[in-house]
């Protein structure tokens, strides 16, 4: 099967959107399904049984079944179920601990979490890895720095998140709070 790697994200009022990183399988099965369904932040039950058929009864090739752990990570993440969606991040990356979606996932559900400091570990991992999508790395690493109290480094961040994704309205928002004082 030939994968698509995607990734795009907003800030939400209640915490930190996840970062659809996940694999497209070509043609139609279930895998795909629970893809789209990730992609669209379609959360009824139909939704995650697609991906937990695919994922007992699908002949999926590694990095199909990896996606298909972080689609429905995704999905839990975004019900709230933070601790099964860790799961499916870390099964994902029990799979293929070279997968940067998978990190940067797990790094926003430990933010959701109210867990900054894991968070930034984990976001760190990320962007080593190259994530598809680094302004989403950045800004989710500017709000942990900020959180840990680096301000700083949340600055730096946030700013960068915007240079690479110049037309995404969520780093502006965050850094039109701050202000710079010239010494």
């Amino acid at each position: 099967m030939k994968a698509i790697m995607l990734a795009a994200t907003a800030a939400l009022l209640t915490g930190i959107a996840p970062a659809h990183a996940s694999v497209l399988t070509m043609g139609n099965s279930y895998a795909e399904s629970c893809y789209r369904s990730a992609e669209s932040r379609i959360t009824r039950r139909s939704a995650l049984d697609a991906c937990d058929h695919a994922l007992a009864s699908e002949a999926l090739m590694i990095p199909d079944r990896v996606g298909t752990f972080v689609n429905r990570g995704i999905l839990r993440m975004i019900s709230g179920k933070l601790d099964a969606a860790n799961r499916d991040f870390d099964a994902a990356l029990a799979l293929d601990a070279s997968e940067p979606e998978a990190w940067l996932n797990k790094a926003i559900a430990q933010m959701n979490g109210g867990n900054s400091q894991a968070a930034l570990e984990l976001v760190n991992k990320a962007i080593e890895l190259n994530p598809n999508k680094p302004h989403i790395a950045y800004f989710v690493r500017g709000l942990a720095y900020e959180d840990t109290g680096n301000l700083k480094a949340a600055f730096a961040d946030l700013q960068r998140a915007r240079e690479l994704a110049p037309k995404w309205r969520e780093p502006v928002v965050e850094l039109a709070r701050y202000q710079v004082k010239s010494r």
